[in-house]
């Protein structure tokens, strides 16, 4: 088990506030300051995003806070892109669920907490846009764990963790009643709830390919956890293809996240978020 490691999905509906929150989230644990931040959100990165105001491709990130590694992964919050959503749940220990103040739990909502307790994660919901005059946080509250018992969802879900926040306003807290202050305890509640990678670092390689991305100088990459072993630059690996067949290659270029960026590595333990390049014909 990786205890300096977490890997959190970050899900909402749409115009709820997730990747708001995640702005929030580099600026407190030092990522960026806030001139960095404004129209062009963090993790909006593509142009049809910045246009419609939602996020459509998957994202990853991590910060550093109290020496620990959280990997953000940002999921898309709209129903056409759900397929996404749940593949990249795959990668995550745990999900943070965000929700409106005032809107509380909507349709796409649903879905992915279908998904995410399918895939066993621990659930931490932030209720967010508390700032609006027409928040109402003890009634979504209880919409949420009425959703979560119409899920049927085990008793560690249902005992789930809130916190409640404004992204707009840069602030997190225990308690409802106060609304000031910073991202920390936002942060420190993810360290708290969500597990660390339960993994065998000294097991066989295994790597699962969950998303895709293009970089202009290495060409197609391939993002996905490191579900057993440890992944070295250099490698040569087999995998398998959609179609039963095994390909062979070796690794090119290995990255691993630190804040927005791609940063060279020289290996990737259990538990992280790799990506690589140089595998001919990797998909999904």
């Amino acid at each position: 088990m990786n205890q300096k490691l977490r890997n959190v999905a970050i899900v909402a509906h749409v115009d709820h506030g997730k990747t708001s929150l995640v702005d929030c989230l580099f600026q407190k644990a030092g990522a960026l300051d806030r001139s960095q931040t404004g129209t062009d959100r963090l993790m909006d990165r593509n142009d049809l995003e910045r246009e419609r105001g939602i996020t459509i491709l998957s994202k990853h990130a991590s910060v550093t806070w109290e020496d620990t590694c959280i990997n953000l992964i940002d999921t898309p919050g709209h129903a056409d892109f759900g397929g996404q959503v749940e593949r990249v749940l795959a990668m995550a220990d745990g999900v943070l669920l965000v929700v409106d103040a005032f809107e509380g739990v909507m349709p796409q909502t649903r879905f992915v907490l279908t998904k995410a307790f399918e895939h066993g994660l621990h659930p931490l919901v932030v209720i967010n846009k508390m700032d609006r005059q027409d928040a109402r946080a003890p009634e979504v509250i209880g919409e949420v764990f009425d959703l979560f018992v119409d899920l049927g969802a085990e008793d560690m879900a249902l005992d789930f963790p809130v916190v409640y926040a404004s992204a707009r306003d840069g602030w997190s807290s225990l308690e409802e009643n106060i609304q000031e202050g910073d991202m920390g305890p936002l942060l420190d509640s993810i360290l708290k709830h969500v597990p660390a990678p339960d993994v065998d670092e000294s097991g066989p390689l295994q790597v699962q390919v969950a998303t895709l991305d293009w970089d202009n100088f290495v060409g197609r990459l391939g993002i996905g956890r490191v579900k057993r072993g440890v992944l070295r630059q250099g490698d040569n690996l087999a995998w398998l293809k959609n179609d039963g067949s095994k390909g062979r290659g070796k690794i090119k270029e290995l990255f691993r996240y630190a804040g927005m960026s791609r940063v060279a590595a020289d290996s990737v333990v259990a538990g992280d978020i790799a990506c690589i390049s140089g595998i001919e014909g990797i998909g999904l």
